[in-house]
């Protein structure tokens, strides 16, 4: 029993002991009574209360705790985590150091790599240059060889149908600075001092008429020739005017035994184009001559930069 209960029983005591007690006196301690029963219950509602405050506070300081466990745990492992991740952290750091020298090392040895490379894209574009006009030279130079061969095949075909006239004596075909061409002596021809074919030569000019109409693609010049005796006649005026009149005779017969004028083209040359000396007959004799020359097709030659190619008739 607690004091207030003890004291309140007291009280009630006292008062039903006493027979003097007034109605006044009386309903004052009833009230009385009655206030410390209001207080009692309160009391008893504080303590509940409290009670209830209590173990309500008793299960927050248990979670609290839990919490604080808890959050120990945590922090424990926080710290550790902290701990790996400041060694990973200075591994790293390491790691970075090293990379940026690595970096200054390898940009170092790539600025001279890239010079190497500078130098060696030069050294490889002087090449290519030096590939590609070796090759262009090379080229030029099988189509030269292919032109040369051809020349030669058309010499050899020439020769062999002129093996005959050669044979008697009637002609030559040489070469001569690079020319091909077929040499009649002009006693074969010509009278001394005379233009007109006489009828041995138109013979052999006949049968050159017919050979060199074989020939495509090709042009000719008929060159007449003399020795340096000055002429003695009236009808011409030098050793030129009688090479060429004689070169032009024998072009006009050319055209009349079936060759195109368009191909053929004649010019006197005089004594200037000597084969021989003119110190003795036998000299003298090799330069009286006519000469039907095969010229170069230009398409026989390397091709000509900055001329221009005429177009075809």
């Amino acid at each position: 029993m607690g004091m207030k209960q003890a004291t309140m029983a007291l009280l009630l005591t006292g008062l039903l002991g006493s027979g003097c007690v007034t109605a006044g006196t009386h309903q004052a301690k009833l009230d009385e009574l009655a206030r410390a029963q209001a207080d009692l219950n309160k009391s008893r509602q504080e303590a509940v209360d409290l009670s209830k405050e209590r173990d309500e506070l008793k299960k927050r300081i248990q979670d609290a705790l839990a919490q604080v466990a808890d959050l120990s745990g945590r922090l424990s492992q926080a710290e550790s985590k902290v701990k790996g991740l400041t060694t990973e952290r200075d591994q790293y750091a390491k790691l970075l150091n090293d990379s940026t020298a690595l970096v200054g090392q390898l940009k170092e040895r790539l600025e001279k790599l890239g010079q190497n490379v500078d130098k060696l894209t030069t050294e490889r574009g002087q090449l290519q240059a030096g590939l590609t006009d070796a090759k262009t030279r090379l080229e030029e130079m099988r189509k030269q060889k292919a032109a040369a061969e051809a020349r030669l095949q058309m010499f050899r075909s020439l020769v062999d149908k002129l093996r005959a006239m050669i044979d008697a004596g009637q002609l030559k075909v040489i070469t001569r600075e690079g020319r091909m061409l077929i040499a009649l002596p002009d006693d074969v021809l010509f009278d001394s001092g005379k233009a007109e074919v006489k009828p041995q030569g138109q013979e052999a000019l006949a049968k050159i008429a017919q050979v060199l109409s074989t020939i495509p693609d090709r042009r000719f010049v008929v060159a007449g020739h003399t020795d340096n005796v000055p002429i003695r006649s009236g009808r011409y005026r030098s050793n030129w005017d009688l090479s060429a009149a004689r070169a032009i005779e024998v072009t006009l017969f050319l055209v009349s035994k079936g060759m195109k004028p368009q191909v053929l083209a004649a010019a006197g040359f005089g004594e200037f184009d000597p084969v021989a000396q003119n110190d003795t007959p036998e000299h003298r004799t090799q330069n009286r001559r006519i000469e039907i020359v095969l010229q170069p097709n230009i398409s026989d030659l390397p091709p000509l930069e900055g001329i221009e190619s005429a177009p075809a008739k």
